[in-house]
């Protein structure tokens, strides 16, 4: 018995593939939050340690900790970073064909 299953060719992002409306603001986001968790596990910080140095609440520090992204903008995220000695850049460029007009953040 053969069975042929059709594959749905994902587009590289599993949050569109999933359907979340602002999936490329929440990739972007969870690429800064590993870079900023990254971070803090590297200097060893609690929470609320964490929470003084980048100016964020501690619940929202636990919000990060754990990629519960909805209710924290790039900006806080991006300003955590440069708080913790980090260099945030971006760059606007025109599309190209072989580049697809969207976001691409690289930590």
């Amino acid at each position: 018995m053969s069975h042929k299953r059709k594959h749905a060719k994902g587009t590289g992002n599993v949050l569109v593939d999933l359907g979340f409306e602002d999936a490329e603001e929440l990739s972007v986001k969870a690429i800064l939050a590993m870079k900023l968790n990254q971070l803090i596990d590297q200097r060893d910080l609690s929470q609320t340690q964490a929470a003084t140095i980048i100016g964020m609440s501690q619940p929202k520090v636990s919000q990060v900790r754990r990629y519960k992204l909805q209710n924290i903008s790039l900006e806080r995220l991006m300003q955590a970073l440069v708080s913790l000695d980090q260099h945030v850049e971006i760059v606007v460029q025109p599309a190209r064909r072989s580049h697809a007009a969207g976001i691409t953040v690289a930590a």
